[in-house]
């Protein structure tokens, strides 16, 4: 052997080397070769060059996203192939331990980049098979949006409020589930009266039922004392009538209150003549026949000429020239009296109208239930 040269072998159990029948410890060459048990670098990088092949081989042939995440955590997860060379660190020589660390996170480095690669053209080609399935056929027509629209109770009862907001009247709402006494009493309706039989009005306790008209909300607001008053009151309401082409257990009505000093029939017919005209046209004219409600007095109904024939006869007015369109009349005293109102003062005049009369008289719509059963065919002509 040259001198200067040597060749160091380090065994952890003394052999007999070259025949030798003593241990050798060192023996001088021209390369240095370090191995310690099987820890060596050389055999790490021979490990880490077969897991690197194997994954790239695995990225290479997969088939889809969950594959990659299968190779994922076959290699790099916790209990994957590079972790297992990272736990087997202790077996390496110190001075080796660093660099079969680098080996091992360039490993790591390109399995990831790999994995990002294929990913990224999976994604890709995925994308690209979405949008052959969904072209988009840019010279056919839109579809246009189906957009809701008012009922015709709605239409009207907005244009009943806009006419008497007009006039200077507010409109006020009252609860549905009301005191018999608001309802009847104090509308000057007594005990034994008609209207108040079970069989015509829903009670719920003898204190308690569901409202007949929204007259009481004309007395709720009379009991505030604050004058002069200029209402409307519209809301729903309740009878215990069989459904047919005209009645119904529940609708709507609209009633009117003005309390005021000096009020006269005169300013009770100006205002319902007007009223007429701004809701059927500016050539209607109105009549008031003489009838009776406990809580007015004296009382009428109004007719309006018929709005299809001018009041000359046709098959909408039944030949008569005239509809019925609504009661009113001058507050009872009592009534004033009642909700703490000096009749001596003060006086006014009250009218209703059913929201659902005006709705099919406006319309020209022959079955009140074709209001209520949501049928498109009939609501879309609104």
């Amino acid at each position: 052997m040259a001198e200067g040269n040597s060749l160091e072998v380090r065994v952890s159990q003394p052999h007999l080397f070259w025949g030798m029948s003593y241990p050798i410890q060192t023996i001088k060459r021209s390369s240095r070769i370090k191995c310690v048990s099987c820890g060596n670098e050389e055999i790490m990088k021979e490990k880490l060059e077969k897991i690197m092949k194997d994954a790239l081989s695995q990225i290479e042939t997969s088939e889809g996203l969950d594959k990659l995440n299968d190779i994922r955590v076959a290699f790099l997860g916790k209990k994957g192939e590079l972790t297992s060379v990272l736990k087997s660190m202790k077996d390496v020589a110190p001075e080796d331990r660093p660099k079969v660390g680098q080996l091992v996170n360039e490993a790591r480095k390109d399995i990831e980049a790999k994995l990002e690669a294929k990913k990224t053209a999976f994604a890709k080609a995925l994308r690209e098979e979405k949008m052959k399935a969904e072209v988009i056929d840019v010279t056919l027509p839109g579809k246009k949006p189906k957009l809701g629209h008012r009922h015709p109770n709605t239409i009207a009862l907005q244009e009943v409020e806009k006419i008497f907001v007009g006039l200077g009247y507010e409109v006020v709402e009252g609860p549905e589930v009301e005191y018999d006494y608001y309802n009847f009493e104090a509308l000057n309706i007594p005990a034994n009266h008609p209207a108040k039989d079970e069989q015509d009005t829903f009670y719920i306790n003898d204190k308690f039922l569901l409202r007949t008209q929204t007259s009481s909300v004309q007395v709720r607001v009379m009991e505030e004392g604050k004058l002069p008053i200029r209402m409307i009151a519209p809301g729903r309401v309740f009878r215990s009538d069989e459904v047919d082409a005209t009645h119904s257990p529940s609708f709507h009505q609209i009633e009117g209150l003005v309390i005021d000093k000096n009020i006269t029939f005169a300013d009770l017919k100006g205002t319902l003549a007007e009223f007429a005209k701004e809701l059927f046209g500016e050539g209607t004219k109105v009549k008031f026949r003489p009838h009776h409600f406990p809580f007015t007095e004296p009382s009428a109904e109004m007719d309006v000429t018929c709005f299809k024939c001018g009041g000359k006869g046709c098959r909408f007015c039944k030949g008569e020239g005239w509809i019925e369109i609504l009661g009113c009349g001058m507050v009872h005293p009592h009534v004033l009296e009642m909700s703490h109102i000096d009749p001596e003062e003060y006086t006014g005049f009250a009218f209703g109208v059913g929201l659902e009369r005006i709705a099919l008289l406006k319309y020209e719509i022959d079955d009140m239930r074709l209001l209520y059963e949501n049928d498109k065919r009939f609501l879309e002509q609104f």
